[in-house]
């Protein structure tokens, strides 16, 4: 009896699936035969970006994926190296003749994985409606016909661009010793090879070809940071910037080998934005990220605008306009200004040009921006339930306003993502199903971390005991 085919699913930017349970050649064929067929049929000969990263196969991938782009008459560009997924999403940006990219990447997901990114010819995010668009179109089996491709150097004019946007100058003149781990990902070699060129002193780690990434997650976070946060003391370096496996995210280690948390990378890097760059207008963000932006925006006079848990929902404020910067709670940041998508190389390069204009350390300046406008502790929590169970709270949440949390009465109320409860000190929790899975993700804010517990778990009895 011959197999059925794989049923292919997109998330919010692409498709990812495990090498042992459905991300295959043929799959990978499949999906570039359905995004070639509508490209195809909605701009003839318009030209498509192909990058990839360095997992298991990619560069194999890429270049299949490019002949099949081929093969419906669209120009097929494929990077010549390995690339960040924001090199390719600007360099199909600044085409006028380009209509996306693909994208063979499973950004910070672990080796098990891979993925098929694919991005608007702004280099944002593609509507939904494309997305659903492309699932229904994928065939049975994949085609075999493939066309030219063409290489293209995409890297060159994408490290030019970042250049041109900070102080090579003052980073020149402060020569700051920096570590880079790219984390075996995209950015290896590219972010440490920027950083050379302004006159930083780097030091790069985890930046050799491992397909298994040596045992960690490309995740700019603890513990998978920890090599970085160790790295940084050991060289006595003024700085440590990680990347995220496809490069479009970013982390940031003080002096001390202490990551920063988003909660505090976020406002730090508006400010440098508005202060140190005279940049002026709106901040966007998720209604899951912390109190302590709003308050940053607030202490610069920028208008913030807060939107549901999802770039994509960023990015509509973004097309709109005036908007300084994008980001979400886990430290994911869009500077329109340079891209209408997330980049962390160039997050890595505005922490490092703060640090080099400010001449003072990164643990002083988040000393002084919590002078400003204070601390906050913030934490989330899945909690797990029944699929069964997780609908039925899916179901009761619009018409759920509990009086209190641990006590507290909530002064404000919202139901535009879940449920998110506001409390006089700018403490806040919420509570929202997760789309993907049957769990809630539980979110907690407040000025001591005792507060915070106690409006977590306030929260987390509430999910249980809500349906």
């Amino acid at each position: 009896m011959d197999r059925q085919p794989d049923i292919i699913r997109f998330g919010n930017d692409g498709w990812h699936a495990r090498f042992d349970d459905g991300f295959s050649e043929a799959n990978v064929v499949r999906v570039v035969d359905a995004l070639g067929l509508l490209w195809s049929d909605d701009a003839p000969g318009a030209t498509i970006y192909v990058g990839y990263d360095r997992r298991h196969d990619s560069s194999v991938l890429a270049r299949e994926a490019a002949g099949v782009l081929s093969s419906f008459g669209l120009r097929a560009c494929v990077s010549d190296v390995a690339c960040p997924t924001p090199a390719v999403a600007w360099s199909c940006a600044q085409d006028e003749a380009a209509l996306g990219t693909l994208v063979i990447t499973a950004s910070e997901r672990s080796c098990e994985y891979g993925g098929i990114l694919v991005r608007a010819a702004d280099g944002g995010p593609c509507p939904r409606s494309f997305l659903d668009e492309v699932e229904q179109t994928i065939s049975s089996s994949p085609s075999k016909q493939r066309g030219l491709i063409e290489k293209r150097d995409l890297m060159g004019p994408y490290m030019a661009a970042l250049t041109s946007f900070v102080d090579a100058g003052a980073l020149a003149a402060a020569r700051p010793r920096v570590v880079v781990d790219p984390m075996f990902g995209a950015g290896s070699g590219h972010l440490a090879a920027l950083l050379t060129a302004v006159g930083c002193d780097v030091v790069e780690i985890h930046v050799e070809p491992h397909e298994d990434f040596d045992g960690i997650h490309p995740a700019p976070q603890d513990p998978w940071a920890d090599a970085c946060e160790q790295a940084v003391v050991a060289q006595g370096a003024a700085l440590g910037v990680l990347l995220d496996g496809d490069g479009d995210r970013a982390a940031v280690v003080d002096e001390h080998g202490s990551i920063l948390p988003a909660r505090l990378l976020v406002p730090l890097v508006m400010g440098h934005l508005v202060e140190g760059h005279g940049a002026t207008g709106r901040v966007v963000t998720t209604l899951t990220c912390s109190a302590l932006v709003s308050r940053q925006a607030a202490r610069l006079g920028c208008e913030m605008v807060s939107v549901p848990v999802g770039f994509p929902r960023i990015y509509r404020e973004v097309l709109e306009g005036d908007v300084i910067l994008g980001a979400e709670e886990y430290g994911g940041i869009c500077v329109p200004a340079h891209l209408h998508e997330r980049d962390g190389l160039l997050v890595a390069l505005l922490a490092v040009e703060l640090l080099a204009t400010s001449g003072v350390p990164m643990s002083q300046l988040v000393s002084e921006l919590e002078s400003k406008i204070g601390s906050m502790r913030y934490t989330r929590r899945d909690v797990r339930l029944d699929p069964a169970v997780t609908q039925a709270f899916r179901n009761v949440l619009p018409g759920l306003n509990p009086p209190d949390v641990a006590g507290r009465v909530p002064v404000e109320v919202s139901h535009a993502d879940g449920l998110r409860l506001q409390f006089e000190d700018d403490s806040w929790v919420l509570m929202r199903p997760s789309r993907a899975g049957a769990l809630v993700r539980v979110y907690a804010e407040a000025p001591s971390e005792c507060e915070r517990d106690e409006l977590l778990e306030g929260a987390c009895d509430i999910v249980r005991q809500g349906v």
